[in-house]
């Protein structure tokens, strides 16, 4: 799945690799909560996380929201324009509209919403093109890339 022209560049195919490892290594290691992110902007990667929510107690503290937090305070802004998100699942409800509020435009992923247990989503009703169509199509997003490498992880049960 895919919009637009959005064709994933050299840098965020390399970051999408290292989070779907992260993802692998997580779940290899016996990790509950196996969610995986990292933000590229400018020629770099920037931060790179993993869902702290367990760790914490805290629900917000998914792998995405922490990635983000990570890069506003590297690069000192909250506006992250121009950025791209890569995470190893479809962002959340929680995970787009923070996509949204430091203004990313770009999001990749790896395992996709139709290929994942229901309860990784709070309005499971609601897919990305309800998102995208919401903003009028103020972000550009590719689904299911490197998929297959943690397709195990997210899969529905009688997928697995």
């Amino acid at each position: 799945m895919n919009t637009g022209n959005l064709t994933p560049t050299d840098l965020e195919r390399q970051a999408m690799r290292a989070v779907t490892d992260h993802a692998r290594q997580l779940a290899e290691e016996g990790h509950d909560i196996i969610f995986t992110a990292a933000i590229v902007k400018d020629g770099r990667i920037i931060a790179q996380a993993r869902n702290e929510a367990a760790d914490t107690n805290d629900v917000s503290r998914h792998a995405e929201v922490v990635a983000i937090a990570r890069a506003t305070d590297a690069l000192a802004t909250r506006d992250l324009s121009g950025a791209t998100l890569i995470t190893s699942c479809q962002p959340c409800e929680m995970c787009l509209a923070t996509m949204r509020w430091a203004r990313i435009d770009r999001v990749i992923f790896a395992a996709q919403q139709e290929n994942t247990k229901p309860e990784f989503f709070r309005f499971p009703g609601l897919k990305i093109t309800d998102y995208h169509a919401a903003c009028d199509g103020c972000f550009d997003w590719h689904g299911g890339l490197d998929e297959d490498r943690v397709a195990h992880i997210y899969a529905q049960e009688d997928d697995a």
